[in-house]
Parts: C-alpha cells; sequence; structure tokens
C-alpha cells in the first residue's frame, strides 16, 4: 500500500514522502496514530502542491537573504560604548547591540545570527560575521566609538 507520511518514521523515511508500506502495517500503525496517510490521487495532488509551495518560499527566502548579505557587505555600522578612557571600553560589546545598531538601521537581524569570534573590549574597528541562513552569511565591519 503506497502511503503519504505525514511525519518521521524510523525505517520507513520523512515527512511528506510517498512510500510503500505492508497494509496491516498501515492500518493497524499508521493510520490508527496519524503518521501516514493513503496515497490516494488527491493526497498525492495535495502533498505535490505543498512541496511547490514550500520550495518557492526556500527560494525567496534565500533571494532575501542574498540581498542582505549584499547590503551588509557594504556598511560599516557605527556602535557607540560607555568607556573609561585610553580606548577601553566598559564590559564589551555584545551581538545584542550590534543587533539593536542594525535594526535602527532597519535591518530586522536576530542577535544569535551575529557571531563575534573575539570580545570586543576596545575601540576601534572589527569585523563580525552574520549568518544570514541556507548557508549564506556576510562580514559586517563595526566602527565601536566611546559615548
Amino acid at each position: 500500500m503506497k502511503v503519504i507520511l505525514l511525519q518521521d518514521v524510523r525505517g520507513q523515511g520523512k515527512k511528506g514522502q510517498l512510500v510503500e508500506v505492508s497494509d496491516g502495517f498501515a492500518r493497524n500503525f499508521l493510520f490508527p496514530r496519524k503518521m501516514a496517510i493513503e496515497a490516494t490521487a488527491d493526497n498525492v495532488n495535495t502533498m505535490k502542491m505543498n512541496d511547490k509551495a514550500r520550495q518557492e518560499k526556500e527560494q525567496r527566502q534565500r533571494e532575501e537573504a542574498t540581498a542582505l548579505a549584499a547590503k551588509l557587505r557594504g556598511m560599516t555600522l557605527k556602535i557607540f560604548a560607555k568607556g573609561g578612557g585610553a580606548g577601553r571600553l566598559f564590559g564589551s560589546v555584545t551581538s545584542q547591540e550590534v543587533s539593536d545598531a542594525l535594526k535602527e538601521q532597519g535591518y530586522d537581524l536576530d542577535k544569535r545570527r551575529i557571531l563575534i569570534e573575539e570580545p570586543i573590549k576596545t575601540v576601534g574597528q572589527y569585523t563580525v560575521k552574520c549568518k544570514l541562513g541556507y548557508e549564506i552569511s556576510a562580514p559586517l565591519k563595526l566602527d565601536v566609538q566611546e559615548k
């Protein structure tokens, strides 16, 4: 019997796949637990339409990430932090502060997507990495200044 899996099933396949299973396994295990539906023509068509919509959404998000990466590469972000003189800062510049500064510029990027390799504790020029998804990342230049 051919079924469409509604969730991952160990030894059978992943969610959304069309797989061939025995009749008893489908009737006694998969269907009662709502893990699969029968692969009728209507259900197969619905699965294909959902898959096509998901691929289009991923393609659109990938294009948006690429466009954002191009904008971030050519940008220098100024961040003002409290300092104690002589170029030293009180504390360090965090990814949350970088995210807030980007929001002020009109870019919405979560703090978890900003990677700061080494702590920024002095005034100067730095480069941080921004992960935008779909294996797309962009360097962002920071200009850290004292308030």
